[in-house]
């Protein structure tokens, strides 16, 4: 039997707050500014990309404390806050000006000030979770500049920005643990014990549990569609202006969200952030870190998810690459029913997946390198932060007694799907591997691949890219330092 429909109930700035009525595809930000009239955060591109919307999502975390990440309230939907809590500007500045907000008048760090909130809440957030600091806990340059990557200013310019940064780095993060446990108790109050359901005329929201709730929720309704972080989904309302009359979302299903450790591999649950994820993705190989450090901004990290970015089936999205060059495997579920497929083998057409009614992505398995295998990605885009990449490239070669016993040759942007370039690795397995070696193997990527011709690169420019890649990737098995400047003869 269904559930009646609940109010949305969460903490805005420290007072409780019990919605109903709303459009459960109303963001966080128009309710904020429309509803609330709390208009210092601001929209600006309405799509996850200028950080002018920033505010601060808080939950639980499990250890009596409570967890904050910063987040784009332009494309996060009003029921995702249930049993959560969302701190905005106003709130910062609650008992006068937060030294954040001193410092940037101090260094001149804003101009027309529509974008200041968003880079203050996103500062706030990097100072909160240490993330301004290096590891001998002092003020970080390049800890500021990622903080705040997903923040555009075309006033100021970054350097009094940065300059500010520093200046809220050198100043110790108040002790919060006593305020923390009374909200992270207060949220688990407002959540209630049972699965959350939303309802109203124009729409119904559900949030299951568990994966077994999420199963059952889906089979009743398979006509719905999934949701965790809303990085993609959120703007088919914002942008495309659709209609999504059935909602799940993903994120409370506490299963979903853990990373465990198997033999030779790691089992990433679908719920997992790019956020949690980095670190153990970073271990496995730096070029992954680096990868997913120069995904999206700080904000999209935050709350999208990589089951999300398989899912959607993008062939521009960049964890798919690179797993399917590390061999990883998709685990899927339709009610009572699991299966496993390698990761290569969901990807059927563009926007086509290997996936049923009702079935989803529950986890990946992802193997960890042995110490026979080499390996490197690459992503290559317009802009070194927050941009989608023109041709990601990821390689894993097996070698055994000097020869390659098998190769792994995965891209991105290159094809309707993310794809192995079944040719190239043919010219490499058996035989030694050197630039020469690559240097054939990318010769066969014109059979592998027609790539993709659009405003982003042009089909011959991907092509030269993604042969110079793996050429680069010979030369570095071959000893030659990551600073060359290569190109095809």
């Amino acid at each position: 039997m269904s559930l009646a429909s609940e109010p949305i109930r969460f903490l805005l700035n420290g007072e409780e707050r019990s919605v109903s009525g709303v459009k459960p595809t109303v963001t966080i930000l128009e309710h904020l500014r429309r509803t609330e009239h709390l208009t210092g955060t601001k929209e600006g591109c309405a799509e996850g990309d200028c950080g002018a919307c920033t505010v601060l999502l808080c939950e639980p975390d499990g250890a009596g404390g409570l967890k904050r990440r910063a987040v784009n309230a332009c494309i996060q939907f009003l029921p995702s806050l249930h049993g959560r809590a969302v701190e905005t500007i106003e709130h910062l500045g609650r008992n006068g000006p937060h030294p954040l907000q001193a410092a940037l008048v101090e260094r001149h760090g804003s101009q027309c000030g529509f974008c200041t909130p968003g880079f203050v809440m996103q500062l706030h957030a990097g100072w909160l979770n240490g993330a301004l600091h290096d590891r001998e806990g002092r003020g970080d340059r390049q800890g500021v500049k990622d903080t705040i990557a997903g923040n555009l200013c075309r006033c100021t310019g970054y350097g009094p920005i940065v300059e500010a940064g520093l200046d809220l780095a050198r100043l110790p993060v108040p002790d919060s643990a006593i305020e923390d446990a009374e909200t992270a108790a207060r949220l688990s109050a407002l959540r209630g014990t049972g699965p959350f359901r939303y309802e109203t005329a124009e729409g119904l929201w559900l949030s299951p549990r568990d994966a077994d709730e999420l199963a059952d929720t889906y089979v009743e309704h398979p006509q719905a569609l999934l949701v965790a972080g809303a990085t993609d989904v959120g703007l088919w309302v914002t942008k495309q202006h659709r209609d999504l009359p059935v909602l799940i979302d993903v994120s409370r299903a506490a299963d979903l969200r853990l990373i465990e450790e198997g033999p030779g591999a790691l089992f990433i649950g679908a719920g997992v952030t790019h956020t949690e994820a980095h670190q153990r993705l970073a271990e496995i190989h730096p070029d992954i870190g680096e990868l997913v450090r120069r995904f999206a901004g700080r904000q999209i990290r935050n709350a999208g998810t990589i089951g999300g970015n398989i899912a959607n089936g993008s062939p521009i999205g960049d964890m798919a690459p690179v797993l399917i060059a590390l061999g990883a495997k998709v685990y899927l579920r339709q009610g009572d029913v699991a299966r496993v497929l390698p990761l290569e083998d969901f990807f059927i057409a563009y926007g086509r997946q290997d996936r049923g009614e009702a079935e989803f992505v529950a986890a990946l398995e992802v193997p960890v390198l042995s110490g026979n295998q080499t390996f490197a990605c690459h992503k290559i885009s317009k802009r070194f932060d927050s941009d989608i990449s023109a041709v990601l490239a990821a390689f894993r070669l097996t070698i055994e007694d000097g020869l390659v016993a098998e190769a792994r040759l995965a891209f991105g942007g290159m094809a309707g799907t993310p794809k192995r370039a079944a040719g190239a690795e043919a010219v490499l397995t058996g035989k030694p591997f050197d630039e020469a070696a690559a240097r054939r193997a990318a010769e066969a990527l014109a059979e592998d691949f027609t790539p993709l011709d659009d405003m982003r690169a042009s089909a011959a420019y991907r092509l030269t890219v993604a042969r110079n890649l793996l050429v680069r990737f010979g030369q570095e098995a071959a000893g030659a330092p990551r600073s060359r400047i290569l190109e095809i003869a």
